[in-house]
């Protein structure tokens, strides 16, 4: 089971709370929030909806995704920074030795790779250090819990019956409940590329190259029988035009937290509603030849990795999150556990399926999850992978242009170098019968690009005391660049740092003053753009590919290596 607490109250009498910035969602973006704002003297209040904090970095998303790392600072640099004098001390080697990790513990000042458990530890290092209020297993009551005077945010309250009041209010959440629940305007899936003029956004029928089958895998239950109906998980409808606007999300997953490390291995679980029939797809695939199912177990350390996925059949479950943003609580909790069944469901059919291939049989059964993680949930992630729900829409919306830097972004908070990223939306049978995947995007945005401030503030008629960090103003395909857990945090501390000044300027957050936002941001480590002699190859040393991908475990000498 995931963490959430669903319940309807735990008793019967409201209790008041009163702060001057709450902050809704204890993901990273969120705890940078409350961070920063206790660090400028303010008061906060941190309500998680889950009992564990730090969502994704804390859930298995532990091999970061920075793009350029020199374009990092302020409060997620001090965060990588805190990881990398942990993992400085050999007894935090349990399982393995440091310089068997040449590449990931090496002469950077910064950890970007590491252990769900520790993430957790070092964020709660950080809070405590703060003397931050974090309340737990706070759900907002989205039908009825926020309560407005005109624009502005009086109160929340959450389904145990606790009111919270605040001068500023901050959404950390990825999927923007709290903004949807006060009225600010949103876009769920993907927008047409006449939209904004962008050229890489909607149905992509001809650019979803990446993670697509490189075989003619059929579609049908009885290979080459349409009679026999469609695979699970296969739709035969018509998947859209090239660059139109539909609903459709790019998929969920799990980072899976795995190991080869026997002392530390729990060896896969077999759902109890297995059914082979859900993996024919790829049993057809490895019949054909396919072998690259490893290339996404990156290492961090102690033996362990962020599995991710990758190829056109792996753990993206595809199609199935698209009513997960506006979704009930009930209905998320069953679509974390669809997920959880479904890659459960693949590894163990990976590792002891008959239908598998007897050597990819051999090498997937020497994995098995990680004893030491997750302690509480089986040792499963208790997180799924929202990469994009809810998006507001604001004056300001983030586009393809913006992060080509086409059009301006004239009041940066932070920088953004990430390629725009968008996993698979859909899977369908095309006019031969044979599978197909569509949605992946994979394009490098050709440098930094600054990230403007006016992303993360609603409209002001729509509410004026509201900064929105994760479910923030983009389009689709420039959220996919945007939405990397170092940029998130950035933009939280920017958060809480515009809350400051508007709280003691007494102005909308609509109305904060750039200047001082921005000499608070350089005082703080912020980094607003980068030098013109910067050269990505002072990021990654020694190489001389593309900056954005990512080594192998072969290429990284890693001694659990998966081609072991």
């Amino acid at each position: 089971m995931s963490s959430l607490n669903t319940g309807s109250g735990q008793s019967g009498q409201t209790k008041s709370h009163v702060a001057d910035i709450v902050v809704y969602g204890a993901t990273s973006a969120g705890i940078a929030t409350a961070v920063q704002a206790a660090r400028s003297g303010l008061s906060v209040i941190l309500l998680s909806p889950t009992e564990h904090i730090g969502a994704m970095q804390s859930e298995g998303l532990t091999w970061v995704d920075f793009g350029y790392k020199t374009g990092i600072g302020g409060i997620p640099r001090e965060y990588y920074r805190r990881m990398k004098a942990h993992y400085d001390s050999r007894a935090n080697w349990r399982f393995s030795e440091k310089e068997d990790y040449p590449f990931i513990h090496h002469r950077d000042d910064c950890m970007w790779q590491l252990e769900p458990h520790v993430a957790e530890q070092v964020f709660e290092r950080m809070l405590a250090e703060c003397g931050i209020e974090v309340k737990r297993g706070e759900l907002l009551n989205r039908d009825n819990g926020v309560v407005k005077d005109g624009a502005k945010i009086n109160s929340i309250e959450t389904l145990n019956q606790n009111v919270y009041a605040a001068q500023v209010f901050i959404d950390a959440t990825f999927e923007g409940d709290l903004l949807s629940s006060a009225g600010v305007s949103y876009t769920v899936g993907r927008e047409g590329n006449d939209k904004y003029g962008e050229t890489i956004n909607g149905v992509q029928l001809e650019n979803a190259h990446s993670h697509q089958f490189e075989a003619d895998i059929s579609a049908y239950i009885v290979p080459g029988d349409p009679s026999s109906g469609l695979l699970p998980n296969v739709h035969g409808d018509d998947p859209g035009r090239q660059g139109e606007g539909d609903r459709r999300l790019q998929a969920y997953n799990f980072r899976i937290c795995m190991t080869q490390v026997e002392e530390n291995r729990v060896p896969f679980p077999k759902p109890d509603d297995y059914d082979p029939l859900n993996y024919e797809i790829l049993g057809r695939y490895l019949d054909a030849g396919f072998r690259n199912l490893y290339r996404k177990f990156d290492p961090v350390p102690n033996g362990k990795t962020d599995t991710n996925n990758f190829g056109a059949f792996s753990t993206d479950f595809i199609g199935e999150n698209y009513d997960y943003p506006e979704a009930t609580y009930e209905r998320r909790e069953e679509i974390y556990l669809a997920h959880k069944n479904y890659t459960q469901g693949l590894l163990w059919y990976l590792a002891n399926d008959p239908r598998v291939p007897e050597e990819v049989r051999a090498r997937m059964s020497r994995w098995g999850l990680c004893r030491d993680e997750y302690l509480d949930n089986d040792h499963w992630p208790r997180q799924l992978y929202i990469r994009e729900a809810r998006r507001m829409v604001s004056d300001f919306v983030i586009t393809e242009l913006h992060i080509r830097r086409i059009l301006p972004s004239p009041r940066p908070i932070c920088i953004g170098t990430h390629n725009m990223d968008s996993h698979h939306a859909q899977r369908y049978v095309d006019a031969d019968g044979y599978v197909r995947n569509e949605g992946d995007v994979q394009v490098s945005p050709g440098g930094p690009y600054p990230i403007d401030f006016g992303a993360m503030t609603p409209k002001k008629e729509e509410v004026s005391n509201l900064l929105v960090v994760a479910a923030l103003s983009a389009s689709h395909i420039a959220y996919g660049s945007v939405r990397m857990e170092p940029v998130f945090m950035a933009i939280g501390q920017a958060a809480a740092l515009a809350a400051s000044i508007a709280i003691s300027d007494n102005v909308c957050v609509q109305d904060v003053s750039y200047p001082k936002l921005k000499d608070a941001l350089v005082s703080k480590g912020q980094i607003l753009e980068m030098p013109n002699n910067w050269d990505w190859r002072a990021d990654w040393p020694g190489r001389d590919s593309n900056p954005n991908s990512q080594p192998t475990a072969e290429q990284l000498e890693w001694p659990n290596s998966t081609t072991s």
